[in-house]
């Protein structure tokens, strides 16, 4: 990447909804989407603002050894990485893979299948979901959740610096992390137990908000997660989130019930029952982390008892 821009760039996702915000902003830059999916139709993509374009993204269906890129961006649920590993490692052409996504578990697998120096992990700042014949999306502000993107090492490298700045040419608020390991092991110990309420009250954004015990279960979860980081030598990250480790309860609480009733949430959750088997995966991930630290959890046990098949069959 020598001019320090991002001339050829490819997204390796899902081309029903996962991928939408990605594929319709990175479309208009002329940027490819790969997409396990081989249909390639036109999709009508709603905004949470109620703006409705219509987007058919350059779709390619398969990478190829010989096929070169900047960078691919991968975005797949957690559970479906190691899908992609022998392709991408296959692929030595492109310099820069992007694992753009949940991930509680580190990036060794990652490293070990394509080489460290290949491998960069980030976080996308948009949601989206299927509503009404179309596709509802969100992307979300830099204050709430910018892109998050970082180098394993942390530093601003050349790389970096330019597909921030492709992401925010697209439309995406970015944020160039200096610890993405942590910023993700911390996302997931606040978004597990999110889920996991969001289950127990009834599957529907309104209903956690009117459900004290399950807020208390989620804001207890994500207090135990941050102990258990802390334990682990991992930092709550980004550094403002770590004001919910001493916020009286109240306060938390009141702070998430106005969070899921925010209008963007209902798209952020869309997609929580269906990524059941990611949120399993994550909760393994995270459960390994437990594991090697003697930290009491009692809130995060009952929390992750909504994700067995059983509480699914109860539901």
């Amino acid at each position: 990447m020598p001019t320090g821009k991002i001339e050829r760039e490819t997204t390796q996702g899902r081309a029903d909804v996962g991928d939408a915000p990605i594929a319709e902003t990175l479309g208009t830059l002329a940027h490819k989407v790969l997409s396990s999916s081989r249909h390639a139709e036109s999709r009508e993509l709603a905004r949470a603002t109620g703006e409705r374009t219509t987007t058919s993204p350059e779709v390619v269906v398969r990478l190829d050894p010989d096929d070169a890129y900047d960078v691919v961006l991968v975005i797949l649920p957690k559970h479906r990485i190691a899908e992609v590993l022998p392709v991408l490692a296959a692929n030595d052409r492109t310099p820069s893979v992007m694992f753009f996504g949940n991930n509680a578990a580190g990036p060794d697998a990652m490293i070990d299948a394509i080489g460290r120096d290949r491998v960069l992990l980030g976080f996308p700042g948009a949601a989206a979901v299927p509503r009404g014949g179309a596709i509802r999306y969100a992307i979300t502000s830099a204050r709430e959740q910018p892109t998050t993107i970082g180098e394993l090492d942390g530093s601003k490298s050349a790389r970096i610096v330019a597909i921030a700045s492709a992401l925010r040419a697209a439309g995406f608020p970015v944020s160039v992390c200096t610890n993405m390991d942590a910023w993700l092991k911390t996302h997931v110990a606040e978004i597990l137990p999110t889920v996991c309420a969001l289950y127990q009250a009834g599957g529907e954004p309104e209903q956690l908000a009117s459900s004290d015990a399950a807020l208390r279960l989620m804001v207890r979860s994500i207090r135990e997660g941050y102990q258990v980081l802390r334990a682990n030598g991992v930092p709550i990250t980004p550094g403002n989130h770590r004001v919910f480790e001493w916020l009286p309860e109240s306060v938390f609480l009141f702070l998430m019930r106005r969070m899921v009733k925010a209008e963007t949430t209902a798209i952020k959750l869309g997609h929580a029952e269906q990524g059941r088997a990611e949120w399993q995966c994550l909760a393994d991930e995270f459960r390994s982390l437990i594991e090697r630290v003697d930290v009491p959890t009692p809130s995060i046990d009952t929390a992750y008892r909504q994700l067995s098949p059983a509480s699914a069959a109860a539901e």
